[in-house]
């Protein structure tokens, strides 16, 4: 049985991220946790109140929480009724991610689905932070849903990587049980800087090659730019309905010197994105 972490904050972003979860995940066994968490505004503002207004205000807020969790569960069931799937709302008074990680080791959850809302023109300043500080802080698969994007079935997953990959990560199975319930075709595109693969390299394209053998599956060389210009280019081509990556740890001067990928794709992409922890980040 799958276990699934839902954060909300009660929006239409994270309503349509919540749909996509339980439509993409319709024919497993699933244990789904909503979580939304709270902090009222004065007391997160750090004013000094005294202690039968904080309790008041406390109150207040986690009566609010629970009735728009009340009314978020009731609405799930009625639009998305389901044997397989057991729903579970929770409300806390903590900070976001700091429950999530607490609901991740508690629940041993498999993935969390979140909403972001991409850039904001050519600033791109991004939106969703909340979603690009879990997908940084978490140790588990996260898979982000576009603001507005409608679900279709992953009939053609893209797979950007550049064969550095472990091959023990056991969170690859998650892209394979996906990739067999629906069928789908799994593009691996590697980019191309002008370097001939290493004998390490080459050895994981080979695994890769195995460990998708039931999936039909290509290899595709995006020549004469970088990583995201080669997805970029790809998807001129070929539309596709998912796209997945490994998530590699950056060290401090890298994060200061370089935007990492994972961050570029967040910004750009249209389609749901599953970012897989590497094994150093697990």
């Amino acid at each position: 049985m799958k276990r699934i972490l839902l954060p909300t904050d009660f929006s239409d972003n994270a309503y349509n991220a919540i749909q996509y979860a339980l439509q993409i995940f319709k024919e497993d066994s699933c244990e789904f946790f909503i979580l939304h968490t709270y902090t009222p505004v004065m007391i997160s503002s750090g004013s000094m109140l005294d202690s039968e207004t904080a309790l008041s205000l406390y109150t207040i807020a986690e009566k609010s929480a629970q009735k728009k969790m009340n009314v978020l569960m009731d609405k799930i069931q009625s639009q998305f009724p389901n044997p397989k799937h057991s729903i579970k709302g929770q409300v806390s008074f903590s900070l976001l991610l700091t429950e999530m990680e607490n609901l991740i080791n508690e629940k041993n959850i498999d993935v969390v689905v979140m909403g972001t809302q991409g850039a904001t023109g050519a600033k791109e300043v991004f939106i969703g932070t909340q979603t690009m500080y879990a997908i940084k802080k978490l140790n588990c698969p996260l898979l982000a849903v576009p603001a507005n994007f409608e679900y279709e079935p992953p009939k053609d997953i893209l797979f950007p990587t550049d064969f550095n990959l472990r091959k023990t990560n056991t969170y690859l199975t998650i892209l394979r049980e996906l990739c067999n319930s629906y069928v789908s075709r799994l593009h691996i595109l590697n980019a191309y800087y002008g370097y001939p693969l290493t004998d390490a390299q080459l050895e994981t394209k080979s695994f890769l090659d195995d460990y998708f053998v039931h999936t039909a599956h290509l290899f595709h060389l995006g020549e004469g730019g970088d990583v995201l210009e080669a997805i970029e280019q790809f998807q001129i081509k070929i539309k596709i309905n998912l796209m997945v990556m490994i998530h590699n740890k950056h060290n401090f001067l890298e994060n200061m010197l370089f935007r990492p990928v994972i961050n570029q794709v967040v910004y750009h992409t249209q389609v749901p994105f599953l970012v897989i922890p590497s094994e150093e980040r697990q």
